[in-house]
C-alpha cells in the first residue's frame, strides 16, 4: 500500500474507541483476571501478531507470577478475508497441566481461537480461558467459541488499531478505528 493510500484510509476511518477508553476497558479485564489467576501460576499465550498489543497491555496490569509464551496462527495474511489456518509457531512452554490464558486481539468468526483451544485440549492443559480486546457483534454463525474476558464489543465492521491491522498496517494505532461502511 502506498503511503498516500494509507493516510487516506486513516483520515476517513471512524474512531470507535479512544486510547483512554481502551485503557479503562483493559483495567476492568485485568481486575477480573487477577481474581481468577493470582494463585494459579498461569501460562499466558499471546496470539501473534494481533494479540501483542493486548498481551503487553494486560501483562503490565497483572501483578502476580505468570509465564509468558506466544503462538502464531493466522488466517488473514495481510488481507481482509480469512482463509485456511496456517500454524506458524507453537509455544515453547509445556502446556500439560497448566492453567493457560490465551490472549488475542479480536473474536470475530472464532476459527483461529477454536483451533488454539483445541490445541490446548490436545496438549492436556489443566484449564484454558480466552481473553480478547474486542468481540464483534455478529448475527452470523461462527465457531461457537466465546471469550471468557472481553474488553470491548465492536460493531460488525472491519476494524484496526491496538494490534489489529488493515492490510498489514495500523496495528500501532492507540485507538480502535473502523473503515468507512463502503470499504
Amino acid at each position: 500500500m502506498e503511503l498516500s493510500a494509507a493516510n487516506k484510509i486513516l483520515s476517513e476511518a471512524e474512531c470507535l474507541f479512544s486510547a483512554d477508553q481502551v485503557s479503562l476497558a483493559l483495567d476492568a479485564v485485568a481486575k477480573k483476571m487477577h481474581k481468577h489467576y493470582f494463585d494459579k501460576n498461569p501460562l499466558v499465550l499471546c496470539v501473534m501478531k494481533g494479540g501483542a498489543f493486548t498481551a503487553c497491555a494486560l501483562l503490565q496490569r497483572l501483578q502476580f507470577p505468570l509465564e509468558f509464551d506466544f503462538i502464531q496462527v493466522t488466517r488473514y495474511r495481510n488481507t481482509t478475508q480469512g482463509g485456511e489456518i496456517e500454524w506458524r509457531v507453537k509455544p515453547n512452554a509445556d502446556i500439560a497441566g497448566r492453567h493457560v490464558l490465551i490472549i488475542d486481539d479480536i473474536l470475530d468468526e472464532g476459527v483461529t481461537l477454536q483451533a488454539i483451544t483445541e490445541y490446548c485440549k490436545k496438549e492436556n492443559a489443566a484449564s484454558f480461558k480466552v481473553a480478547v480486546l474486542t468481540v464483534k457483534k455478529r448475527s452470523g454463525a461462527g465457531s461457537g467459541i466465546q471469550a471468557d474476558y472481553v474488553a470491548l464489543e465492536i460493531p460488525d465492521r472491519y476494524v484496526f488499531g491496538c494490534g489489529m491491522d488493515y492490510q498489514g498496517y495500523f496495528r500501532n494505532m492507540n485507538g480502535i478505528y473502523a473503515l468507512p461502511d463502503s470499504e
